[in-house]
């Protein structure tokens, strides 16, 4: 380069130019010269090195490399070489320019840290990228953590460049960044509640991805589809897409459908109102009629059994209703509603299973069954209680029992017909 340098200082004052103007203008030949000099590395490495690099990733059965290769850190990592051979080279171009070498060395130290950051930020992602693949990374995701070492690599990389720029130390450029940490805080306060939520959640394994969970006051319900240090990504039913801030899963209470996926059932809680005038005590007639279900022929005839040999202990007729121990059409559907659910194939006998009353109102007495499904697949889910219900509807009337409902328009009109009708009789 001195050599180069020379020799155009000396070939442009031979042409008449004056000292001061053949200087600069041999400095500017020569850095050109080192600029396409370092072009020329570049795209020597980027064609030849950097395509034997390619060639031996697609052959190597590693996955490592690939996730490299994808992320393009070995074309970031190639631009060291002319950044360095431009920061070693600049100072000799510049040597008679008292003001250019100090100029192109911190031009060429912003070029290399641009490409450290670059570099890091790659092999981080990559790193992220093949944790991804394995197993255990559903159950412990690291992207918050790969997103806190980001900052980290962009806050350090950032003081480098204002350090080389201005010609500071990066000491006194933490320094006061220490005297502005409460700003800092403030600036970078999801991002730190995030971190701490990120570790929380990780730690105690309250989420992650491929989760459902069900956010009512974020409008989040839904699949989570990425969980980062400031955001959690909820896919909704409706295909729309909820941003919730990582920090409020841990500040906020939310329902993690996890538990019943891993239960192998899926609960089904719903209560049909029975008209408390329609229940009533069965008849010898209506007992026989019962009888000729498949569900309930031994559940009678055994229960008819005791009650006649405890009336009989007891002195008592059968047709006493309000001294001996009667059936009830009501007692008896319940019996035939377990029956029938225990007989269901998609129906879970070994989990919570319940046929129950709850407390009687004026809209009827809740008959409630509680039992869990097998298949825990929305559609089919929805399928298996909308059919059960559809049975238990129809079949109601079979035990003389009635459906309460509040009276609607059709009720009141036919109402008012009747009445229209008896008034016409009278008269």
């Amino acid at each position: 380069m001195n050599l180069l340098m020379r020799f155009l200082k000396e070939w442009f004052i031979s042409l008449g130019l004056g000292d001061g103007s053949s200087v600069f203008l041999a400095s500017f030949a020569t850095l050109m010269a080192i600029s396409i000099l370092a072009f020329w590395v570049y795209s020597l490495l980027k064609r030849i090195l950097i395509q034997m690099i390619i060639v031996l990733v697609r052959k190597s059965k590693t996955t490592w490399d690939d996730k490299l290769l994808n992320r393009r850190f070995f074309h970031g990592a190639a631009h060291f070489a002319p950044a360095f051979l431009f920061y070693f080279s600049s100072g000799f171009a510049a040597a008679d320019v008292p003001w250019l070498p100090d100029l192109l060395s911190r031009l060429a130290v912003l070029y290399i840290w641009g490409t450290a950051i670059f570099v890091f930020n790659a092999f981080l992602n990559a790193v992220n990228d093949i944790y991804e693949e394995h197993s255990y990374a559903k159950d412990s995701p690291i992207k918050g953590f790969i997103q806190l070492a980001k900052i980290i690599v962009f806050v350090i990389g950032a003081i480098m460049i204002v350090s080389s720029t201005f010609g500071k130390e990066p000491t006194a450029i933490f320094t006061g960044l220490g005297a502005m940490a409460a700003v800092i805080i403030l600036v970078f306060k999801d991002t730190i509640l995030g971190f701490v939520a990120s570790i929380q959640l990780s730690a105690n394994n309250m989420v992650k991805k491929g989760d459902w969970i069900e956010m009512p006051a974020f409008g989040a319900d839904g699949t989570v589809e990425d969980i980062t240090l400031t955001t959690v990504k909820v896919r909704n039913w409706d295909k729309t897409i909820t941003t919730v801030p990582t920090y409020s899963l841990v500040s906020q209470s939310f329902n993690n459908w996890k538990g019943m996926e891993e239960s192998g059932g899926r609960r089904i809680k719903r209560s049909l109102r029975i008209d408390m005038n329609s229940v009533c005590f069965c008849d010898a007639k209506m007992l026989d009629r019962f009888c000729e279900n498949l569900l309930l022929k031994d559940y009678i005839e055994k229960r008819r059994e005791e009650i006649k040999n405890d009336n009989l202990k007891k002195g008592i007729r059968e047709d006493d209703w309000l001294n001996g121990r009667q059936l009830t059409n009501l007692g008896i559907f319940r019996k035939y509603l377990e029956n029938y659910l225990h007989h269901h194939p998609l129906i879970h006998d070994e989990m919570t299973f319940l046929v129950r009353h709850l407390q009687p109102t004026e809209k009827g007495i809740p008959l409630e069954i509680y039992v869990f499904s097998k298949d825990q697949v929305w559609a089919n889910y929805e399928a298996i209680q909308a059919d059960i219900f559809d049975h238990v509807l129809a079949i109601l009337p079979w035990f003389e029992l009635k459906v309460f409902q509040n009276p609607t328009g059709n009720d009141f009109r036919f109402f008012k017909e009747s009445k229209g009708d008896s008034s016409t009789d009278r008269q």
